[in-house]
């Protein structure tokens, strides 16, 4: 069977669909998607392909963009970029099986092809210009397309080639590309999987070049490097030997949740904040029968304050996931290094996750009353997932600074 893999990413997405939804071109109309009731500091999530004809970066600050007299200010609707993601799913689920399919992020997949050359009696392009010609034609939408031998040489492909080759958006790489372009991505830090900080390690040794680093030999990149080493001289060479097939399921050994503010909270409105992400994050333990046995906290002050933050770890006596004991902790975390300065951003995480097979019991504490206020919190979460984040809440909830009902609105901190 031929192994062959297609990277399918859709162009400026979150931008495109405000177009598509405005009956707008996003190739002609100077379009930005960010929230304009946010401070000039917020980051602008997506930019029309017309904007970046202009020069203007997909991501960036409100206060860094170009003044336009036209320009359009699209406020993020997160539930509807999920609802269309799932659209364009669906479409790539008519030509591949689901064990085919790796979904890498909410406007990029890869798609295993090999089996089907056959079945289509198709070649690998024509395949991928039909689902591009599907999904522009049920959504409105410009799906863009790298192909090659593996899941990384054709995501090298599809960015550094196949997002910007007119009028199809795609095209496809071969082993014979592995010199002809792979080693002639410049700066080396284009390359996937490279990151600023292995930048700066390579160029310590010499090594500032795709070329220089497939032509390293592999026992001095795994001394430096170890076994990532061995990894960067493969991708190099571009060799990768990951299956789409074989499914990776991450662990999680940590939960987290934090909130920027516009605007000053005092010690007492932070307080109340702090409750709401606690109450969020024990959401997650329950739903997922986790239990945590370390807590940090991490605090930033206003912009305009020299104090900056501080941001402290909490080890508890055994793992928990009951509410009121991990924000006590919180609390203890909080009153012990807090200085009376207004609050700009708040983040809890919870670490080191254990499965939550029984509850600790403690000589200090009433265990019963824990156990009740733990099926309280437990039966809350029950009644929001059913019948809506609002529909339930502490009293706290209604005071003025609370963020329960803004946070209920969003999905990863933007409008749903």
């Amino acid at each position: 069977m031929e192994n062959v893999v297609a990277c399918i990413d859709l162009k400026a997405f979150y931008a495109s669909v405000e177009c598509v939804d405005r009956g707008l071109d996003p190739f002609t109309t100077p379009l930005v998607v960010c929230d304009t009731e946010r401070s000039m500091g917020t980051i602008i999530l997506s930019v029309t392909p017309y904007l970046r004809t202009l020069g203007i970066p997909s991501r960036l600050r409100r206060r860094e963009l170009p003044h336009m007299k036209d320009m359009i200010y699209a406020t993020p609707r997160m539930q509807r970029y999920i609802d269309k993601n799932c659209e364009i799913i669906s479409i790539l689920l008519d030509f591949v099986a689901e064990e085919d399919l790796h979904i890498y992020s909410i406007d990029e997949s890869f798609i295993n092809l090999g089996p089907y050359l056959k079945l289509y009696n198709k070649t690998a392009e024509q395949i991928v210009a039909e689902i591009q010609n599907r999904i522009f034609e049920q959504t409105g939408l410009t799906a863009t397309a790298g192909i090659s031998y593996n899941i990384f040489m054709a995501k090298v492909a599809l960015d550094n080639e196949g997002k910007n080759l007119k009028p199809y958006y795609r095209t496809t790489w071969t082993k014979e590309d592995v010199e002809k372009k792979l080693w002639k991505i410049k700066p080396i830090e284009k390359l996937w999987g490279i990151s600023s900080g292995y930048k700066r390690r390579l160029e310590e040794i010499g090594i500032d070049s795709v070329e220089k680093l497939a032509k390293t030999p592999v026992e001095y990149l795994k001394f430096k490097f170890g076994i990532i080493g061995e990894q960067l001289h493969q991708l190099a060479n571009g060799i990768d030997e990951s299956d789409i097939r074989e499914k990776y399921i991450p662990m999680a050994t940590s939960f987290s949740a934090g909130q920027t503010l516009f605007e000053d909270y005092n010690i007492t409105e932070t307080k109340v904040l702090l409750r709401e992400i606690c109450d969020d994050l024990c959401k997650r333990l329950h739903k997922n029968n986790k239990a945590t046995k370390s807590i940090s906290l991490s605090i930033i002050y206003t912009y305009d304050s020299e104090a900056g933050g501080f941001s402290k770890q909490m080890t508890l006596d055994n793992p928990t996931d009951q509410n009121d004991i991990l924000y006590n902790s919180i609390m203890e975390i909080f009153d012990e290094n807090i200085k009376n300065i207004g609050v700009g951003k708040v983040y809890i995480s919870f670490n080191k996750l254990t499965d939550n097979v029984y509850m600790h019991q403690s000589l200090f504490e009433d265990n019963e009353k824990a156990a009740d206020n733990r099926e309280i919190n437990i039966v809350m979460e029950q009644i929001q997932e059913k019948y809506g984040q609002e529909s339930i809440s502490r009293t706290s909830s209604l005071l003025d600074k609370s963020m329960f009902k803004t946070r209920a609105k969003q999905i990863g901190g933007h409008r749903k």
